[in-house]
């Protein structure tokens, strides 16, 4: 596939994640606050048929999708002045790892918007999400760095959407 001239390359640097929980959580987790997501990946798992007699070669057949953990990075902050920092993501995780049900999942959404943020121009959507890890803030006296925790989702699927159907790719 070529590019056209007057092509437009997607930035990386403007984007939302909001999560909407499925059932039993809260209704908000942190929507749009993140400052990094990765793991917006599909892999193929491709099984290989070593069929009798074709020695020059082999036969692949398709298998199960891969799916990464989506990890979600933002800055710790204060919900409100003179309160504790937001633990929701440690609460989560901590009530799942306690046995706590019903265990909350959330469904989520990755928009890029376009530089001037008046247009959606990807949108990525999981399913079923649950905290795989949070890992709190990297602590340094010397630096004036804010503290930046990560939430790691394991999830059972994921598409990237097309605006004329909203279902999809597989």
């Amino acid at each position: 596939m070529s590019v056209s001239e007057g092509a437009e390359l997607v930035q990386a640097f403007r984007f939302r994640v909001s999560l909407t929980a499925v059932a039993g959580g809260s209704p908000s987790l942190g929507d749009g606050y993140f400052a990094e997501c990765t793991g917006l990946e599909l892999e193929a798992d491709l099984k290989e048929y070593l069929e009798g007699g074709r020695n020059d070669g082999v036969v692949r057949r398709v298998g199960r999708a891969k799916l990464s953990p989506i990890v979600l990075k933002r800055g710790m902050f204060l919900p409100e002045t003179g309160h504790e920092a937001d633990s929701a993501f440690w609460d989560w995780i901590i009530g799942m790892v306690q046995g706590t049900l019903p265990i909350p999942r959330y469904n989520g959404l990755v928009e890029v918007r376009s530089p001037n943020d008046r247009r959606t121009v990807a949108t990525w959507s999981f399913e079923r999400a649950l905290p795989s890890k949070v890992v709190g803030p990297a602590l340094n006296a010397k630096t004036g760095e804010v503290a930046v925790e990560e939430l790691h989702l394991a999830h059972e699927r994921l598409l990237l959407k097309r605006p004329d159907n909203q279902g999809g790719s597989p």
